[in-house]
């Protein structure tokens, strides 16, 4: 008799558990790359080995290797590793091989720095149940994700950096051969990400590698198109930083991958390392973000796109008086100081704390987030759709509550909100997380969030209206195209 929980892959079978009472079938820790360990340490992802017989797929994959960068990140796996190119696919219990249920491609956030797929924030017990295919994935982070040296160059024939990027496209092409085994279908594809997740959305929308990876694309709160230029520096500029940091460590590069995975980690997430990030590196990327989308050569797919309201809460901690935002203005922007606060006012001790936040969100990823859409409505020949996140969160055991933080929405796109440490949830936060969940899945079907019993939400492509989610939907115009705009025209040196 077959086993229901068994399925084959192109590299071999996999044996599955049920999750979620039974009702959703989850394959963890399955193998899209090979092990990017050894001489295949800083190389673009090769495929995965063949196996025989049937891999346990019951366990998470190792996490990638990253420092402590981020308290509030819980994990599921059973530790680090560099053999961390691993993804999981959540199925609908019923769902067969010829099912074509629409797949949601799930990319976390941390910076480029952190994270996991195995976070319980991201679990898949519930998006299945909405009819999708959930494939959440790994991807090298920090130095073993984004190191562009002058040697690494000259081995690959000019181009270096963005392995984690490449992990991503890997990990799309793995959906593409398999994932109709389980019940997807490979010609509806969304992906979808939040914070480094989100813009690593937007980025792969201009990548040519992904074309045609994906048919749809949703991003929460980032996006590559950020203030002072080019988010992603070219290989020029980073190179010789990250050279000489790398010929501190080792004289040659041979040498450099034969060093322990601890001894690399630990140089390269002390103070004053490089910041390995993304790179116009000539392979995935050929120019800025910014200019691709300027030029109308991204993806032109549908996008569901925005951001939480309260993504600078951190300035809240700092507190704020109108007297010293009044003097900051003018000290940052000098005789634009008056457009300033004119855009983030602060007449009152409590209305320049609301701007603090606001600017502190702006600056740190609100605008790239509104770039993106802005690029995409402008050039993208394609639906968008934006929302604003606004309900505030109660008290958990990492965060304070009364403010929509960066971060916050994850867990009602999952319908994971058991997952926060010590939160009382409200009526109104199982509610909203409902209605995500139908959007998010309603779009992932069609191109359009809409669907019976939902608020309706405009198309802000078409009328310039934002969705606020909050306890209680409403969609009005935007009223914050103006600060943007303005910090378009130039940020101080010490923001950018």
């Amino acid at each position: 008799m077959a086993d229901p929980l068994s399925i084959k892959t192109q590299q071999g079978k996999v044996h599955g558990k049920l999750i979620n009472d039974g009702k959703v079938r989850g394959y963890l820790g399955i193998p899209y790359a090979a092990p990017p360990v050894g001489d295949l340490r800083w190389k673009a992802p090769q495929p995965p080995s063949r196996w025989k017989g049937v891999r346990d797929a019951t366990k998470y994959g190792a996490r990638c290797m990253q420092g402590n960068v981020f308290p509030d990140m819980v994990f599921q796996d059973s530790g680090m590793n560099e053999d961390c190119l691993y993804l999981n696919v959540f199925t609908p219990a019923g769902a067969k091989g010829k099912t074509k249920l629409p797949v949601m491609f799930w990319i976390h956030g941390g910076g480029y720095s952190g994270g996991s797929a195995s976070e319980p924030r991201h679990n898949g017990d519930f998006l299945p149940l909405k009819g999708v295919v959930l494939v959440t994935i790994n991807y090298r982070l920090g130095v073993f994700g984004f190191l562009a040296t002058a040697d690494l160059a000259q081995e690959a024939g000019g181009t270096a950096g963005n392995y984690g990027l490449l992990d991503m496209v890997a990990a799309l092409e793995w959906v593409q051969r398999n994932i109709a085994k389980f019940g997807g279908n490979p010609g509806n594809v969304t992906i979808f990400g939040e914070s480094a997740g989100s813009s690593a959305v937007s980025t792969l929308m201009a990548a040519a590698p992904a074309r045609g990876l994906f048919q749809k694309a949703i991003g929460e709160s980032g996006g590559a198109l950020n203030l002072g230029g080019p988010h992603a520096p070219t290989l020029a500029d980073r190179e010789k930083r990250e050279q000489a940091w790398a010929d501190e460590l080792a004289p040659t590069l041979k040498e450099l991958r034969a060093l322990p995975t601890d001894k690399i980690l630990a140089s390269a997430t002390k103070q004053g390392a490089p910041r390995f990030s993304t790179v116009i590196d000539g392979r995935l990327l050929a120019d800025p973000v910014a200019d691709t989308y300027a030029a109308g050569k991204q993806a032109h797919v549908p996008l569901l796109a925005g951001r939480n309201r309260d993504e600078g809460s951190m300035a809240a901690a700092k507190g704020m008086t109108a007297a010293q935002w009044q003097a900051n203005g003018a000290k940052l922007f000098g005789d634009r100081s008056a457009e300033f606060l004119n855009l983030y006012p602060g007449a009152s001790d409590e209305e320049a704390l609301r701007a603090a936040i606001d600017y502190q969100g702006d600056t740190f990823i609100a605008f790239s987030t509104w770039r993106w859409i802005d690029a995409q409505v402008k050039t993208g020949d394609a639906p968008v759709y934006r929302y604003h996140f606004e309900l505030p969160a109660p008290p958990s055991k990492f965060h304070p509550g009364s403010f929509a933080f960066h971060s916050d929405d994850i867990e009602y796109v999952f319908g994971t909100l058991d997952t926060r440490p010590e939160a009382v949830w409200r009526p109104e936060d199982r509610k909203l997380s409902e209605e995500m969940m139908g959007y998010w899945t309603n779009f992932a079907k069609t191109g359009d969030p809409n669907g019976e019993g939902l608020p309706q939400w405009p198309r802000f492509d078409k009328v310039d209206s934002v969705l606020h989610l909050d306890s209680e939907i409403t969609a009005s115009p935007d009223t914050t195209r103006a600060r943007y705009e303005f910090l378009l025209k130039g940020l101080p040196e010490r923001t950018q």
